[in-house]
Formats: C-alpha cells, sequence, structure tokens
C-alpha cells in the first residue's frame, strides 16, 4: 500500500507551540517498524495551479510571499515561515497523490500521513489549517477523471475528526457533485459551524456505543443521496478519550471499529478510498500515534482486498467505479 510522507510536516515551531508536531515522525517510524509493506514516499509539492481549483488567487500568493496580516496568521494558528508554505503545499499534494493512485493506479486504497486540513476555506486559513488538501485533491481528480469520462466524479468526503470541516462545507456548498459529512463535537471548534451536506453533532463524553450507531446512520443516510465515485476519509485521531481537545470518549477499539465501518462501506461498493490523519492532540502523544497505526492496519487489509479483486479479475490498472 502506497502512503505520502513529507520531511517538512515536521515543521519547527516556537518553543511551548501547542501543535504535537512530532507525531508525525513517530507515525512514519512505526509504520516502518510494524508495517513494512506500508510503502512511504514522498510528497510532491501542490503547485499555484492546483491550489487554485480551490483557493483564491490572491491568498496563494500572500501565503506564499508571507504577506498575510497578523491576524490572518494567528488564525492559521503557525508563524509565517518558507518551511510553513512548504509544509502546507506537499500536505496538499499527498492527498492528490494518494487520490490519484486509489482512483486511477489500481490502488484501491492509498493514504497521507498529515493531512486533513479541513478549516481552511477558499480565501483563509484557520486552525492550523493552511490549503485545504481534500478540497484540492477533490477538484483535481474531478478534472482528471473528466478528461476521460463522460460523466462527472462524485467525491463523498467523510470527516471523522472531532472539529467540524467547516472550510470544506463552504468550499463544496453550492456543488451537487460532492458530498461533505462531518460528524464532530457539538460544542467544540469551531464554534461558528457551517452546514455541510450532512452533520452530525455530538454530545461531550460520546462514547463507542453512541458513536458507532450515529456513524452507521449517516452511512446510511449518504447512501441513499449519494452515489460516489471516490471516498476521501478525514481519519481523526482525536475522538480518542485521551486527546486534549477532543471532548469525546472513544477508546482505541472503539475508533478502529469507526474505521472498519468506513472501510467496508466503501469497499462494499467498491469506492476507492484516500484517507489522511487529520487531527489528533493525545495528553500522551503515543496514544494519538496508536490510533494511527490502528488505521493503517485497517486500511492494509482493504488495500489487500483490491488487490485480490485485481487478481481475480485481471482488472486494467484503472479502477471504474
Amino acid at each position: 500500500m502506497r502512503a505520502f510522507y513529507s520531511d517538512q510536516f515536521v515543521l519547527p515551531l516556537p518553543p511551548g507551540h501547542r501543535f504535537p508536531m512530532a507525531k508525525y515522525r513517530l507515525l512514519r517510524d512505526r509504520l516502518n517498524t510494524e508495517l513494512p509493506d506500508v510503502n512511504l514516499e514522498p510528497a510532491p509539492a501542490a503547485s499555484d495551479g492546483e491550489l487554485a481549483l480551490v483557493h483564491t488567487p490572491s491568498y496563494i500568493q500572500a501565503v506564499a510571499q508571507g504577506a498575510l496580516s497578523e491576524s490572518q496568521q494567528k488564525e492559521i494558528g503557525f508563524p509565517w515561515t518558507p518551511a510553513m508554505v512548504e509544509r502546507s503545499r506537499r500536505s496538499a499534494g499527498a492527498t492528490v497523490m494518494a487520490a490519484r493512485l486509489a482512483l486511477f493506479g489500481g490502488q484501491g486504497v492509498s493514504a497521507n500521513l498529515a493531512g486533513g486540513t479541513h478549516h481552511a476555506y477558499a480565501d483563509k486559513g484557520s486552525g492550523f489549517c493552511v490549503f485545504n488538501d481534500a478540497a484540492v485533491a477533490t477538484r483535481l481528480m474531478q478534472a482528471e477523471w473528466g478528461r476521460m469520462h463522460k460523466h462527472p466524479l462524485q467525491v463523498a468526503i467523510i470527516d471523522l475528526d472531532v472539529h467540524q470541516g467547516n472550510g470544506t462545507a463552504r468550499i463544496f456548498e453550492r456543488d451537487a457533485h460532492v458530498f461533505t459529512l462531518s460528524m464532530h463535537g457539538a460544542r467544540n471548534f469551531p464554534f461558528d459551524k457551517e452546514i455541510s451536506d450532512l452533520d452530525i453533532e455530538l454530545p461531550d463524553g460520546c462514547d463507542d456505543t453512541t458513536y458507532l450507531e450515529a456513524l452507521e446512520q449517516a452511512l446510511v443516510e449518504l447512501e441513499a443521496r449519494f452515489q460516489p465515485g471516490l471516498v476521501i476519509y478525514l481519519a481523526g485521531a482525536d475522538p480518542h478519550e485521551g486527546d486534549r481537545l477532543g471532548r469525546l470518549s472513544l477508546s482505541f477499539d472503539g475508533l478502529e471499529a469507526r474505521d472498519r465501518r468506513v472501510f467496508d462501506w466503501a469497499w462494499s461498493k467498491r469506492i476507492p478510498l484516500a484517507f489522511s490523519m487529520a487531527g489528533g492532540y493525545g495528553k500522551e502523544m503515543t496514544h494519538t500515534v496508536q490510533v494511527q497505526v490502528n488505521t493503517y492496519r485497517v486500511a492494509y487489509a482493504y488495500w489487500q482486498r483490491w488487490q485480490n479483486l485485481h487478481k481475480d479479475s485481471n482488472n486494467p490498472t484503472e479502477i471504474h467505479p
């Protein structure tokens, strides 16, 4: 299974900064040790043209040149540096590559070790998100699909980060070919929420049983309303009970069951799936990374199913959902 990383994902930050940047390196090290069949590849940087499928040219240039206002940079939550720009481009590029390989490259499942930057709007960043990787990948895959097919590509973005995907919801609010599903804490950031195609708001302290029942119902509704040809899955670790910012109470087993349900839903319909890791702010960083490693274990099992499908049917390289 192919997954994309970048050394630039680990951005140097001022001492005491609350973002847990070390988790990316820890996840990469764990995957190298425990899941050596996950092939980690360097992520390309998304170009201005690719970013402009979603973001306004003025915003892209302001980010690139360090010309954001103090308040705009504060809303993002990272200080501006050239490394911040490079990290943001490569985070978007990693999801683009994961989506391309899942959809066109015969993989069925592929991944970004970072990403899930769902608070970024077309014209601004927010909440540690500069460019919206899921939105950029969606737009680019729709364009590439459109060169070969008469019917448009429909994309479902299943966002299971503990925070609402507000930027993603706003970007696609008038796009009938993209379905945004967000399951998130009702009382968590962002406090002024947008309207997704399907929002599931969860109470503080939500446990495994309540969460999984809500997810099951959400997937039933998604299936009734939309027929995607690609799923982009934000597999946030922050619903875990040990997360500093999550306010929910899911166990390791509950989160693994969540992942299995999403992958199984996509697999049962033979829908290619690209996933990113999104949020995770564990009181113990090893807990966040463990949730993420578990996601990769689940993903790898479903990737194997896709490869067996190709062997059994002698399918061509491209997947036709």
